[in-house]
């Protein structure tokens, strides 16, 4: 088992120590959330906390990730990096590739690019992104990153994006794309289009429920021989056992964090009091 160590909207002047903290301890990543905004009138509910309220989003401090990431890792030798995950299908495609293939050429293979559809649509808004089809729109852009980062030409004519054939250089290693979101829709774009799945928290048996579809969606696409990749986020994986029966049902990788966004409020916490939980830690799980 792999674990990531998940700062959880820390202040931001805290993610150097804590990214060469998590290194040192034996981490092998760092996991980083993404919001773009708080709108003041929200016409959507929050998806994975169970109640749907988002108050606990206020005054958060949300870093860019693909601002934060290679600062970080160009600072770190080991230390790998998620998002966990980007609202892409807010995002443009063509940049995107284009951060992810200098990111790769500064940094090397050091990322593993979680992606998903962003809940609120006032992000597709105040991007001037529609929100209709936002589901056809993020598998068109998967496509085209993919593309893109073979450093060929490439061009696509899908759903909801065209691209004239283009080519990015330099082109860097292409990073696996994991897919977050717990909806059928997600488990099916993952298993079709992804490099692994991540999983934004739950019970053991919500997991065995919804990894059991993800194998069945990938046997469907013909894509269950393939290497894939999957991350979870759990209470579970405090404990031995809890790892153990996380690992039987597929699980590669634990996003480990040692406080609840939902409510616990603003992190009020210091690095010295964060690196002391990161090593206990590290000194029962990881060797």
């Amino acid at each position: 088992m792999k674990f990531s160590y998940s700062p959880s909207m820390c202040p931001p002047d805290q993610y150097l120590p804590l990214a060469n903290a998590a290194e040192e301890l034996g981490f092998n990543s760092m996991a980083l959330p993404d919001s773009l905004c708080y709108p003041e009138h929200a016409s959507a509910n929050y998806p994975y906390n169970g109640d749907g309220s988002r108050e606990f989003l206020k005054d958060q401090p949300f870093v860019e990730p693909l601002v934060a990431i290679p600062y970080l890792a160009g600072q770190t030798k080991r230390l790998r990096f998620i998002t966990a995950v980007y609202k892409l299908a807010v995002r443009q495609p063509l940049v995107v590739a284009k951060q992810l293939s200098t990111l790769s050429a500064l940094c090397g293979d050091r990322l593993d690019f979680g992606v998903g559809i962003s809940p609120w649509p006032e992000d597709f808004e105040g991007c001037q992104i529609p929100w209709e089809k936002r589901g056809a729109r993020l598998d068109d852009q998967i496509a085209i990153i993919r593309g893109l980062l073979t450093g060929e030409f490439f061009a696509h004519d899908g759903k909801q994006i065209q691209l004239a054939s283009m080519q990015l250089c330099p082109a860097g290693s292409p990073q696996p794309i994991l897919i977050g979101g717990h909806s059928d829709a997600a488990l099916k774009r993952a298993a079709r289009a992804g490099d692994g799945w991540i999983g934004a928290g739950g019970s053991l048996e919500d997991y065995r429920i919804l990894i059991d579809k993800l194998n069945s969606y990938r046997k469907a696409f013909e894509r269950d021989h393939l290497p894939f990749r999957i991350q979870v986020s759990s209470a579970d994986a405090f404990s031995a056992k809890g790892q153990d029966a996380l690992r039987d049902l597929g699980v590669d990788e634990c996003h480990i964090a040692f406080r609840n966004p939902y409510t616990d409020g603003v992190d009020q916490s210091s690095v010295d009091q964060k690196t002391e939980q990161m090593a206990t830690f590290a000194a029962r799980f990881i060797r």
